[in-house]
């Protein structure tokens, strides 16, 4: 290294203003190496330390080609225009610079929240610390500094505490971190504080962290880039929103290495997958932290290493660190102590007995330490809020019998005190544990609420639906043909229209499930100024699904209606072919229309499970409301002049038939049309109508789950039992979830 870089490094900090102290607490390189940096005693500067170097000064893009020419050996004033755009990296497309900042903002606040439902700072953060994971865990560190060949790279002290995160990534160059920990060991909380501190000294188009759960990933059928941009429009709508050259703005914000994946559970891969995930993993060279259990890591690690990886390993909770947390969290008695005291007390006395060794043992985790937190501390008036109960050898043999006990109070003590009279604290574990099962038959940690519906059994899923739906289209054609027809067969007219288009729309549903899964909440809202004006293959897209879905509900229409009135013959098929036509093209064009008023979500509108059903609620009752009469007008007016094009023809043949166009049944035909069109759709084809049928009548009726499934949710949430992550929830911890599961089936024991 020339004398160049030294000086112009040192004139640099000088100009910003920075001491070498101040440069190395920003930028997480140790003093010392900017010392030595400055001086000219390091001979090789690694790349991505005078990167780093360079962002934390903030420098220009004239400064900063200049301090990385200097490092390259050549003088600043040396052409190397080249090498200087190759560094600095392309320019970020506008689009894709604005929604980067976007999402930055939806993801700096969401995490807040969440940490502010978790009481990660009531009264202070347990402390999280780590320690370099063992060799045989870890790529070579001149693997993960990207050395040339030949080059030596310098070692990084990587131990650290949970508000030292960010520095001690940034002193990793390849950007890529392993952080390994058992179960309730506190990976989630530490990812959660990465995000946010990175967010803090984030710069404008800067790469934004955001947390994604492994456990959905299928390396084996989805390539890791597909899946990570699926994972960002599901948790972020507005994302899908075409982007630059035509891909959504995820794909651009992926391909613009604009996101930074903090990718959390590793573990909760499917087994047999982890080995396929380490391979893809391998495969790109994206910065990234990932978390896991060890054994899991280790298990791959054993023939090949996450590569340029540094791992660190979570340390446990020690007694001091209790003895510093837990009485803070407790209510003082009148002697200034709390309840903890004793059982403290006595850890520190005898920390060898079998009883106190159990003891320490559980609360060693962030996730048992809240627990016996919650249940001890926060509800102090409970009869058996005593934890020195927790040292009694007989009562509790081992840990596992302590960490039993502390699941299997946590729901009834946080839903001791709830006002609702319905929601005993019996009845919520039993719901709880329904949807624990629910997310342990599809293999996931993520519980979305359109899909809340699956966890009903097929046959019972088209039962619903045809059920709901029949029996709202009986009622239409029942008033139709008796109020404004006043035809005689009004009650056998709704019974046959019901049954058979309910059935009818309850397999259409079952199709749409079996071949997409769930039913995907809609990404969009409706807006008639400033929509799309690109309709393009979605809207012929569109027009066929509304077409043949039309045609069928005008035929059967027809069909059924022919049938039911008396000396019915072979002319119900020319009622059926035209209601048919009329059906199938007025449906094809209204539901053409729609996606000319669709407009994607904005990145920060669907920011919780919440919002997003509240957007979908109002986008599908936007449709039946405005489009609904636009079909009944078309259906009318459609079968009018089909009528009217056959009477013509007819008498231009002579062939004696009669083609009689009546008002009032072209009226009936649009009532009956529009209305059952809309709840056919409505109820059996989109994600709020999955959530009405299943979440709003069916699961609470059978008693699965409560009416008010929403707001069970959401205080779920409140109370820490479950959690929110994007457009999903998730339990507290996957340990809490497989406890719930297990135990609601009978068993008295979770499976480990």
């Amino acid at each position: 290294m020339t004398s160049q870089f030294s000086t112009l490094l040192r004139q640099l900090r000088r100009k910003v203003g920075l001491t070498q102290e101040e440069l190395a607490a920003r930028s997480g390189i140790a003093v010392r190496t900017i010392r030595r940096l400055e001086r000219g005693e390091s001979t090789n500067p690694q790349v991505g330390t005078v990167r780093l170097l360079a962002d934390h000064l903030g420098l220009e893009p004239a400064d900063r080609a200049r301090l990385l020419a200097a490092a390259d050996g050549k003088t600043p004033e040396e052409p190397l225009r080249r090498a200087t755009v190759e560094d600095l990296g392309p320019p970020v497309d506008p689009q894709v610079a604005k929604a980067a900042d976007d999402l930055a903002q939806a993801v700096a606040a969401r995490w807040r929240r969440e940490e502010e439902r978790r009481r990660i700072h009531d009264p202070f953060p347990l402390p999280v610390r780590w320690v370099p994971a063992a060799d045989s865990l870890v790529d070579h560190w001149d693997n993960i500094c990207r050395a040339s060949p030949g080059q030596a790279a310098e070692l990084a002290d990587l131990s650290g505490r949970l508000d030292e995160i960010v520095p001690v990534y940034q002193r990793i160059p390849s950007g890529r971190l392993v952080v390994l920990g058992q179960a309730g060991s506190g990976k989630t909380i530490l990812a959660v504080r990465f995000v946010l501190d990175m967010l803090k000294s984030r710069q404008p188009a800067g790469a934004v962290p955001v947390v994604v759960g492994l456990a959905s990933w299928n390396p084996a059928t989805t390539l890791f880039r597909d899946w990570l941009i699926g994972q960002l429009i599901r948790d972020f709508p507005g994302l899908s929103a075409a982007g630059p050259g035509g891909t959504s703005l995820a794909a651009a914000l992926v391909d613009a290495d604009r996101v930074l994946p903090v990718l959390d559970g590793f573990d909760e891969i499917a087994e047999g997958l982890h080995r396929a995930a380490f391979e893809a993993l391998n495969a790109t060279t994206l910065p990234l932290l990932l978390t896991s259990r060890p054994d899991e890591y280790a298990a791959v690690a054993a023939s090949d290493v996450l590569t340029a990886a540094a791992v660190v390993a979570l340390a446990e909770l020690v007694v001091t660190d209790l003895v510093n947390y837990l009485p803070r969290t407790a209510r003082k008695t009148a002697t200034n102590a709390t309840v903890w005291d004793p059982v403290l007390a006595k850890l520190r006395a005898e920390p060898d007995t079998p009883a106190a060794a159990n003891l320490t043992a559980v609360l060693s985790t962030p996730l048992m330490v809240g627990l016996a937190r919650a249940i001890y501390s926060d509800d102090a008036d409970r009869d058996d809020g005593d934890p020195m109960d927790l040292l009694d050898g007989e009562k509790f043999a081992d840990a596992d019998a302590i960490e039993e006990h502390l699941l299997a109070s946590f729901v009834p003590t946080v839903y001791r005190h709830h006002q609702e009279p319905d929601w005993a604290p019996e009845r919520v574990q039993q719901w709880l544990g329904y949807l624990a099962r629910h997310l342990d038959r599809l293999g996931t940690r993520d519980l979305g609420w359109w899909q809340i519906g699956a966890s009903v059994r097929r046959p019972l899923r088209i039962l619903a639906v045809g059920l709901l739906v029949g029996l709202l289209l009986g009622v239409v054609d029942w008033f139709a043909e008796g109020f404004i027809v006043q035809g005689p067969h009004m009650v056998l007219g709704g019974l046959i229209v019901g049954s058979v288009s309910g059935l009818a729309v309850g397999f259409t549903h079952d199709l749409l499930a079996r071949s997409g899964g769930a039913i995907e909440p809609m990404r969009v809202r409706i807006r008639i100024r400033g929509g799309p004006t690109r309709a393009g293959t979605k809207f012929l897209r569109r027009f066929r699904i509304g077409l043949l879905g039309g045609m069928l509900l005008g035929f059967s229409y027809g069909l059924l209606r022919g049938i039911t009135l008396p000396g019915s013959n072979w002319f119900m098929l020319i009622d059926a072919g035209v209601f048919a036509l009329v059906f199938g093209v007025g449906a094809g064009l209204v539901f053409a229309l729609v996606a000319m008023f669709e407009t994607p979500l904005d990145i920060s509108s669907a920011v919780s499970p919440a919002d997003l059903l509240s957007s979908n609620r109002r986008t599908v009752a936007f449709q039946v409301l405005v489009f609904g009469p636009l079909f009944a007008v078309f259906i009318s007016s459609g079968t009018w002049a089909v009528i009217r094009i056959l009477q013509r023809t007819e008498v231009a043949l002579g062939s004696g038939v009669v083609f009689v166009w009546d008002p009032v049944w072209g009226l009936t035909a649009g009532l009956v049309g529009a209305v059952g069109g809309g709840l056919a759709y409505v109820l059996g084809m989109t994600a709020w109508g999955q959530w009405v049928v299943f979440c709003r009548i069916w699961l609470p009726l059978t008693g699965r789950l409560p009416w008010e499934v929403a707001a069970f949710l959401d205080d779920a949430c409140r109370r820490g039992v479950l959690r929110q992550a994007g457009a999903v929830y998730q339990f507290r911890h996957a340990r809490l979830q497989d406890f719930l599961a297990v135990t609601a089936t009978g068993h008295k024991r979770p499976v480990p």
